[in-house]
């Protein structure tokens, strides 16, 4: 047993002797160095959250895509400002006392009912001082604001003589092709 313990006293020095004279004290300075920032940087990181709550997420009932005084709504795919279905107007009309914006925005949105996609044209309501009730940010497949036609964070009632921003219809023009 003697000898197999003092075999393996040799084998373990000289392999020790070659990694000491392969590798320096300032490389494992280094690798400390790393080591030690890698562990300050690694709880930066992203991770996936979503199954952190079990069944308490698969209890909560999803929001029907059909109620046009939810943000949920399908034709709000692109939709940024107060709804005027909750300000005394509708889907399509403005409030009394207010006109519909001269320019818009337009969004391709998915119709979960008929399963295709439809052009909706996003008209503010201009004249009136904001809504103030039922705001909604929906920034589904919004593009830079270079892209003026389909970027949502513009007050678009800058043409009309009124610049106020009271809400915002979503008008169905047509299927997307």
């Amino acid at each position: 047993m003697s000898l197999i313990l003092d075999w393996f006293d040799r084998l373990s020095e000289r392999r020790m002797r070659r990694v000491a004279q392969s590798h320096g004290r300032r490389s494992l300075v280094g690798k400390l160095g790393v080591a030690l920032v890698g562990g300050a940087v690694l709880p930066m990181l992203p991770f996936d959250r979503s199954g952190q709550f079990g069944s308490a997420q698969a209890a909560t009932p999803k929001p029907d895509p059909n109620n046009p005084e939810k943000c949920e709504y399908w034709r709000y795919c692109a939709f940024d400002g107060y709804l005027c279905t909750c300000c005394g107007g509708s889907l399509t009309q403005c409030p009394p006392g207010t006109e519909a914006s001269k320019v818009s925005w337009v969004g391709t949105c998915l119709n979960p009912n008929d399963n295709r996609h439809y052009l909706v044209s996003y008209n503010d309501c201009c004249g009136k001082s904001a809504c103030g009730q039922c705001i909604c940010n929906n920034n589904e497949r919004e593009r830079p604001g270079y892209r003026l036609g389909v970027h949502n964070d513009i007050n678009w009632c800058m043409a009309n003589t009124s610049p106020m921003f009271h809400c915002t219809t979503s008008v169905i023009v047509g299927l997307a092709s």
